[in-house]
């Protein structure tokens, strides 16, 4: 394999990684906080429609990304509910997202477009209507100067905005958490609530903060699925990446650089299902698309069964909280 096809490979898997790095990390933020958030699934796919159609009605890709943005805030809103507030299940709040994301997103789409569940392609809008990619100083220039030049060019230039946010989101993530009295607080939320409720710190308001922070995370990464990876909203376009993305929270052991490292990994294994043929030239194997296609949702469930050592969620995870009187 040469360095070029490498390269195409790994530009690729930074692409795809993106929007699994964004749910990771806004899952990463809701569990640590103690809220367990199955549906990111959802979040991602209604952020995903209503980026794209808001886009297309407005031709301009941030009012877009804004919309999507908000419609996944909606949904975080219904979970904190159920699951702050009300106390309900956190795991049944959040397959219901998921359901009512997976339907209602294909009935709006069908009754405002009428294109069998989908909205058109944003290309027809103009270049406003989508994310474009960003050419980096010298980058052309650099490509011709060596490998080097080749690795600017190739591989960190040519992204699109929400690439690059996604990340600065891993170092600034990691400096919230970790570095600021506010993480501090969210992080102890979701080990000893009654330790920070006792300090006169609101258990709540922590924990609808971290659910809000999710579901801003989670309409970065729809809004990027439709309106940078591709052109459009189609049904189910989201194809299970919130699944994969809480696979990789408990891969990284909800650490962000950790979390990084495990979104790359998946990105590098769906591209390589782009790469048939590179695969096949350096194995020198006959290998089936369906296999290649299928590796990211393989190891989902490799490391959801337990396999890939133990990791530890916050002790006061799913758990609601109920105030001492």
């Amino acid at each position: 394999m040469d360095l070029v096809t490498l390269l195409q490979i790994l530009d690729s898997s930074v692409r795809l990684a993106t929007p699994l790095l964004f749910a990771c990390l806004a899952g990463l933020f809701s569990e640590r906080a103690g809220i367990f958030d199955i549906g990111l699934e959802g979040k991602m796919l209604a952020a995903a429609f209503f980026s794209a159609a808001v886009a297309a009605l407005t031709a301009n890709v941030w009012i877009g990304a804004l919309a999507g943005i908000g419609a996944s805030l909606v949904l975080s809103a219904i979970h904190g509910l159920a699951s702050i507030t009300f106390r309900g299940n956190q795991l049944i709040s959040g397959v219901a997202i998921n359901f009512l994301a997976a339907g209602l997103t294909v009935l709006i789409a069908q009754d405002w477009f009428s294109q069998g569940g989908r909205t058109p392609s944003l290309s027809e809008f103009g270049p406003n209507a989508r994310f474009t990619e960003i050419t980096l100083p010298f980058a052309d220039a650099a490509r011709d100067s060596g490998p080097v030049g080749l690795i600017y060019s190739e591989l960190i230039s040519g992204h699109s905005i929400l690439v690059y946010v996604g990340l600065l989101t891993v170092p600034l993530t990691w400096f919230i958490l970790f570095r600021t009295r506010f993480g501090l607080r969210l992080r102890a939320v979701g080990e000893n609530p009654a330790a920070v409720d006792t300090a006169g710190v609101s258990v709540v308001g922590l924990r609808y903060a971290a659910v809000a922070i999710c579901g801003i995370l989670c309409g970065l990464a729809g809004a990027y699925l439709a309106t940078g990876l591709q052109a459009g909203f189609v049904k189910d376009m989201s194809s299970g990446r919130g699944y994969i993305a809480l696979a990789a929270l408990i891969f990284a052991k909800w650490r962000p650089w950790y979390a990084l490292y495990a979104c790359l990994l998946f990105g590098f294994l769906q591209a390589l299902s782009l790469r048939q043929d590179a695969v096949e030239r350096l194995t020198q194997i006959d290998v089936p698309g369906q296999l290649l296609d299928a590796l990211p949702y393989i190891l989902t469930v490799v490391i959801l069964a337990g396999f890939v050592g133990k990791a530890i969620p916050p002790r006061a995870g799913g758990e609601p909280y109920v105030k001492e009187r």
